[in-house]
This record gives C-alpha cells, structure tokens and sequence, in this order.
C-alpha cells in the first residue's frame, strides 16, 4: 500500500508548539520518519520542538524539488510510492499556501494517493479574521514591487479594485522593508481606505492595528520594521 502524505503546518515563530498546534497534529507529526520540507534547517528545528520519537539525525528529510520536472525521481514520493507516510513541512505556517508545496500535493492526487491537510496557523486566514474587514471576498498577492514608483502604482491599482469590488486585499514584505511600505500605503491609499497590519501572530509580541491611511500618517511606523507581518485593506 502506497503511503499517506500528510501537510503538516509550522509554528509562525518560536513558541511552545502546544500553544498553537492541535494534538493531532503535533501526534502525526511527531511519529513520521520521512519529510519534504522547503529548508532542512527549519524543519529540523521546528521537528526538534515537537520531541519526535526519533533522533532528528535519522530521519529522512528532503528538499522540496525546485522543478515539476522531478517526478518519481523526487526521493519524497518515491517514498510515498514505496508505502512511507510523509509529512510536508514549509518554513512557516501552512504549506502550499503562500508557501511552497503545491507541486508535491499535485503529484499525490496525480497517482491517487491519500492527502492529510492537518491544521494549524496560516498568518494569512489568521490576520484577515482580526481585520475586520470583508472575508468574504479577497484576494492574496504575494510581494508587491520593490521600487517605490511601482509600488505606488499597485498599491493604487489594488485601492481603486477593493472600491470597485469590496473585496479585501492581502500582501506580505520582507520584514526589514515594513515600515516603508506601510509609510507608503498611508501616503499614497485614499485617505478613507482602512489599512491593517497583523504583526508577530501567535507570538507574544502579536501585535494587529486597523486604521484609515489618513489617521496611518499620523502614527510611527518604524515600530514594525523587522517583524513577520501581513498587510490588508479595504476601501
């Protein structure tokens, strides 16, 4: 019989996993011997947090592929194929969402094997449930562009889109560039769009502001620079 694979979601940041995780998932996870992970670093990390049965050194923990061109070549499902239940694990909440994974998730449907999606954080569903605004309808981008004139341009684009549609818009930055985007989004949003920045979810530190852009100007935002954040508004 062919193995189960099983989509194993990450802790947000350094906390004690009990807080976060079900007990079903930290039960899976902890009694799998082989991995597809996005960084081997991570997992194992985050692995060691969960005191897994076995010594991290002897599990099987491979990289994602970068390519779909793998195939049965990858060493994680080969190991599905041969009868092994695999767990997934990105870097940082839930793998295959903003995260990668999806090719893996693909290929077990493609051979018909069994998929588990076990629950746990996803900053993305976590700061749209404390914004307060539509969920309903949104939409997640990813990265906006770096340069402050294409910034400017999309952070218009998605204003005038949430006006015409009432759907709420979701994006990420690097952490050390949070405080310009965010100073950007108050400069250049109509001054009535109502922004949210969740910060440090599931960490102590949590930290989830919802403004408009006008009252943003006022604020100091350098006090979310470096820190794991996602970014909403709604117009």
């Amino acid at each position: 019989m062919p193995g189960s694979l099983y989509l194993v979601p990450n802790l947000l940041g350094a906390v004690p996993p009990a807080q976060v995780l079900p007990q079903r998932t930290i039960d899976v996870a902890r009694r799998l011997t082989h991995f597809a992970v996005e960084t081997p670093k991570a997992a194992r990390v985050f692995l060691k947090s969960l005191d897994v049965a076995q010594p991290i050194a002897s599990l099987a923990i491979n990289p994602l592929p970068t390519a779909d061109s793998a195939g049965d070549r990858d060493p994680s499902l080969a190991a599905l194929l041969a009868g092994h239940d695999v767990g997934l694990i990105s870097d940082a909440g839930c793998p295959g969402v903003a995260d990668p994974g999806a090719w893996l998730v693909r290929a077990a449907h493609e051979r018909a094997l069994r998929v588990v999606p076990l629950v746990g954080p996803s900053a993305i569903l976590l700061a749209l449930m404390a914004s307060g605004m539509n969920g309903q309808s949104f939409c997640f981008h990813g990265y906006l562009p770096v340069k402050p004139q294409a910034r400017a341009q999309a952070l218009r684009t998605l204003d005038a889109q949430s006006r015409a549609t009432r759907r709420t818009e979701l994006f990420i930055e690097t952490p050390y560039r949070n405080a310009a985007l965010l100073q950007a989004m108050a400069e250049t949003l109509e001054a009535k769009t109502r922004v949210c920045i969740a910060a440090d979810l599931t960490l102590p530190t949590e930290t989830i502001e919802s403004r408009t852009a006008r009252e943003w100007r006022r604020e100091n935002v350098e006090r979310f620079d470096k820190r794991p954040a996602i970014f909403l508004l709604t117009a």
